[in-house]
Order: C-alpha cells, then structure tokens, then sequence
C-alpha cells in the first residue's frame, strides 16, 4: 500500500472485504477498533460462501451508522491481478497439463478478477448511492490482510506473526515482525509448496469436503492408534514420497500426486491409492482403522511442520510473543502443542483466522500500513471484544418472531433468576439452545448462538449428535469453563476464550483403559468411558476448551456459574447453534426453526424461554 497523509474525517472509518473464494465476509472500524464485523454464510444460509457480502456490509454499515460516503476507504483482502499472475505463470508451467482447467478459469477471471474494481463498486451501488470520485478503493496483500488480523487486535506492542493457510495470491505461509504500528515480512513459502493444501488434500482423500471438513479430520485423528507401527509408515510414506521438509518448516511438495496447481481436483486419486494402499474414502462411507491411521499421520506431520515454522519464526524474530492467523491457525490441536512446547510466552489467534478474518486485516492494514495512523493497544487483553461482533436483536423481534410461530414463551425479568432456571434444566441432562447478544465473528459458537448440555451425561456426546447436530458419530464436544477453574480440569495455564485451544484433561480425572484399547473399533473407543466428564473427554483424553470470563461474556458466565452452584461443575458443553452443513443460526426465526427440527428441550433467547413440551 502506498502512504497517503491526506485525512478526511477525525476518526477513520474504513470497510474491510473478503470475497470471491470461500467465507465472505465484511468489517467496519473506526480510529482502528473494530465497530462490526460479520460472515455472508449467516445471511444467506448457504455455508461458507464466496458471494459478494452485501448482506455483511449492508449489516456492517448500518450498525456503524455510516453511508458509504463517509468511509475513508474501502478495502479489499488481496490482490486480484497478483492472483492472476499466479495462475498464468503456474499453467504456463505445468503446460499442456491442466488445460481443461485453464479454459474453464480463464472466462471467470476475465469476467470478475480482472476487473474487480468495477464489480465491488457496482456492488457497493446496489447497497447504496455515493459518489464514486470521493471512493478510496484499496487492495491489500491476502497473507499481509491475515498477518494484520492476528497482530494489530492482539494485547503486544511487538510479535513474531505466522500465517498458514492454502494460498493467497503466491504466498502460502509468512512469517512476519510486527512492531508498533509497522509489519514489516520477513519470510514467505510460495505456491504450489503449502501446508495448507496438503492438509486439505488429505481431508479430500478421507472422503470430507475441502474447505470445511478440515476439522473433521482434525477430531478423527485421535481415533488412529499412536502406539501402532502403521503410523510410523505412513508418515514415512509422505515423508518419502509427498513432502520434505526442512528445517526452516518450509515444504517441498510433489507435484506428480497433486492435481491442484492445475486441475480440477485436489489431488492424482489413482496414485495415492497406489501409494496408501486403499481407495479414497467416498462421503458418508464407512470409517475405517487405516482411516484413523492416516488422520493421525498427517496431522502430526502438519504439527511438526508447524513447530519448525514457529522455530524459524522465533529464531529470525527474537520474539517473544506469536500471533497466529490463515485457515491452518484453526487446527487447535497444533496451537496446544505449540503453546506447550514453550517456544514463545504469549500466543494470540485471531478467532476468524480464515478467509473471514481477512476482512479484518484488510481494514487493519490500511489503517496503520497506509493512512499511518498511531497504533493503540492494551497489554491485559485483546481487542476482538470476545469475537462478539455480530447482529443482536431486540425483544421486541423476538416477540413478534413468536407471535409469528403462535409459539408460547415465558419472560423471566432477572436475568440471575433465568440463570438459575436454565441451570436447573441443564442438570437433569436437558437441552438449551441459547442465543444472547451480539453474533460471534468467526467459525466458533461462543456463548451467544450456541446449543448447551451437561459435560457430566456419559451419552450426552452421542445424544448430541444424532439427535441434535445429524452429524458424524465420532465428533467431539467443546466445553466451556469459567476462566478461574480451568487448572483444575485441564493442563493449561492461560486463557483460551475463542477454543482455539486443545489441551489434555489432568490426569487425576483419567479412568484407566482396558489392556486391549489399541484394538478396539472406532466406535468401541467412541463410547468407552474415559473420565467423568466424558461427554467433553476426546478419546486422547484432551479437550478444546473454552475459557469464559465475566468481561467479555457476563451473560453466558452468569449461566455457567449458576450450573457449577447447582452441581459443583463449572463446564457446560458449547458447540454452535446450527445442525450439520447449516451456518449457524442468525436470527431469532432461524434459531426457532432449528429448536423445532431437532430435539432440543428449550430454547432461550434473550430473557425469553421457549420449552419443548409447550409446543
């Protein structure tokens, strides 16, 4: 971004856009702290889409109380034409190969990428009128757009920042230095050498979808057997054959088994099942052992990998602090064995750490990097405001939601004595579909669109999820804990308030396992019990855990504590307010319709309680 001292208005106001890949999404903010922020997939219900946020900025700016008139700028996450060269240059290379794939891209890069200028203004007029003339549209660089997410909202006046994602525009993984206001890059690993896509090529290879089931291997893996030499000779097979790996964390990756440079597909599907000894796994087929072996291998090939990135990262930094940003950010396993090797003190992840976030950085960059703008920044805590950034909506809507379903409710109008309540239900193993405030920014429930149960139910994990969520039995549960009893459930010392987190349970909760558990079948291990709060207890005895604190989310701490005044557990199960391939919900009507679809027993937004059995 070029420099431009020319100021307009007092305080800045600029609109941050990510589109046109996966997860669109769009952020306001003023004088740099963050006004709103919100992802298209929650308006337009269609799950990670890549549409133009009008939704999000229409949202963004109204919330704001902004017209487009009055932005500063307008910002958009990367570079359309580096992206273009990128694509140019790589079919060039791999010439005659992928030239089915070069026609089909060609018309839609003539059509949208290359002129994205006139797209986003042609979208923005839709929005609203404004004189195009006064219109600052501004581009900056994807991994830059992520680096900037993670470190401007993070509590450190400097940090090493490492960004890993599938590809922005050439690069794959940065490892960036940021220092005041300043992010200077230090370090990329370029297209078609990336971690990212190696990850998701064998999420494709497991039979889940690119872009979106990632987390899905993510929570198969502990289902493979650690102990078992198959994993070893799986991870001598990529090591061999599909990666090396240096030092420095960078990665070659063998282009003779991949077919995403240039093709249709993520990768030679006949060569890996030559190479692994079993076909790709079709969606919704059956899971088997090797299956979980070879989650296993590569998530922790991709831990290792992680840890030699971060090394380098300290190493060229002298850093102290990590912030960490792009999809890869979102493997909560990896960020738990990074926080426990002890390699930095302070880790910060931007809880949008996708696509979405990119909005974000995109508006944080041209704050500081181009208006030049003094950075401001408090070191006790973040400044994502708990990722609460969303729509709220007011009891007025959430009346005329229920006089719309003739749906019956009870107000409560202390909120301590709703606690109490809820509490009360979720004790006797009952269900809560619970909406409060503003929405979370973010792949995450965090306690304000967010389904609820009790941890201490031993069927509760699979009750969930086939009678709630309609997904795959093998999924784990988050729990959310209050901040100042986390040490005694779980091996971790710091916050971890967006679940970005994975730590083991301590080991005095453990139940020992039968001789034999290494042989048992996914589904025997599923449902073994493996310590008191089982239905929060991964099969590897860890948890990614929410830490929930009376600043960010009062509401939702209040309901926790009630729950631990009545049982002696400060923990509730957390996971998102949606069932299986649905966005979650936005609206009060939305989280309606999902309480009557599925089999929960109440539902609370606002101080207003729905119950099942009065429907």
């Amino acid at each position: 971004m070029k420099t431009n001292d020319k100021k307009k208005y007092q305080l800045r106001r600029i609109l941050g856009i990510s589109a046109f890949y996966h997860d669109s999404a769009a952020c306001i903010i003023e004088d740099g702290k963050i006004v709103a922020a919100a992802q298209e997939e929650r308006f337009t219900r269609e799950k990670h889409t890549a549409v133009f946020p009008m939704h999000s900025i229409r949202f963004c700016l109204e919330y704001a109380g902004f017209t487009i008139d009055e932005l500063d700028a307008v910002v958009f996450y990367d570079k359309p034409l580096l992206k273009f060269e990128r694509l140019l240059e790589t079919f060039y290379a791999f010439a005659p190969k992928g030239l089915r794939s070069f026609l089909k891209a060609m018309p839609i890069w003539a059509k949208e990428k290359i002129y994205l200028k006139k797209v986003i203004i042609d979208h923005l007029r839709e929005i609203e009128n404004f004189e195009k003339k006064n219109l600052k549209l501004l581009f900056s660089e994807h991994h830059l757009s992520h680096a900037a997410s993670a470190f401007y909202p993070s509590p450190y006046e400097e940090a090493a920042i490492l960004t890993i994602d599938g590809v922005g525009e050439w690069s794959t993984t940065s490892i960036s230095r940021g220092q005041g206001g300043e992010i200077e890059v230090l370090k990329e690993m370029h297209f078609p050498h990336s971690l990212g896509l190696l990850y998701s090529s064998f999420t494709y290879f497991l039979g889940f979808k690119v872009n979106s089931g990632e987390y899905k291997m993510m929570g198969l893996a502990p289902y493979g057997d650690p102990h078992s030499k198959e994993i070893n000779r799986l991870k001598e097979i990529i090591y061999s054959t599909l990666i090396d790996s240096k030092e420095d964390g960078s990665i070659w990756v063998n282009q003779d088994y991949f077919d995403y440079a240039v093709g249709l597909r993520m990768i030679n599907e006949t060569k890996w099942e030559v190479l692994f000894e079993f076909p790709r796994r079709e969606p919704e087929g059956s899971i088997d052992q090797h299956h979980c072996n070879l989650a296993l291998a590569i998530q922790q090939i991709t831990e290792e990998v992680i840890l030699k990135m971060a090394t380098e990262a300290k190493r060229i930094t002298s850093s102290r602090n990590i912030c960490l940003a792009g999809g890869v950010a979102l493997n909560c396993v990896a960020n738990g064995k990074l926080l426990r090797s002890g390699l930095f003190d302070k880790i910060f992840i931007q809880p949008a750490a996708g696509d979405a976030g990119g909005s974000l950085g995109a508006a944080l960059a041209a704050h500081y990097l181009y208006f030049k703008e003094e950075r401001v920044f408090s070191s006790q805590e973040d400044s994502m405001q708990g990722a609460l950034l969303g729509p709220d909506f007011s009891d007025k809507e959430v009346k005329l939601m229920s006089r719309k379903n003739k749906a019956t409710f009870r107000k409560f109008e202390d909120f301590i004595e709703l606690s109490e309540y809820i509490a009360c239900e979720l004790a006797q193993s009952k269900i809560v579909g619970w909406f409060q405030g503003k929405a979370e920014f973010g792949p995450r429930a965090l306690g304000n669109r967010s389904i609820l149960a009790d941890p201490r139910d031993p069927q509760m994990q699979k009750k969930l999820n086939l009678k709630i969520k309609f997904r795959e039995q093998f999924r784990p549960f988050a729990p959310a804990i209050l901040t100042e009893y986390k040490q005694q459930y779980f091996e971790l010392n710091v916050e971890s308030p967006y679940m970005l987190l994975v730590s083991p349970i301590r080991q005095e909760l453990k139940y020992p396992l039968s001789d034999n558990d290494s042989g048992l079948s996914l589904m025997d291990k599923l449902y073994q019990q493996r310590s008191p709060l089982n239905s929060i207890t991964h099969v590897d005895f860890s948890a990614r855990i929410q830490t929930v604190d009376k600043v960010n989310n009062p509401k939702f701490y209040q309901l926790i504590d009630s729950f631990r005044e009545r049982t002696d557990c400060p923990i509730l199960i957390n996971t998102s307010f949606n069932v299986r391939d649905e966005p979650i919900v936005n609206t009060p009507q939305e989280a309606f319709d999902c309480f009557i679809k599925t089999e929960m027993d109440f539902l609370v937004i606002n101080s207003f309680v729905f119950d099942k059995r009065s429907m």
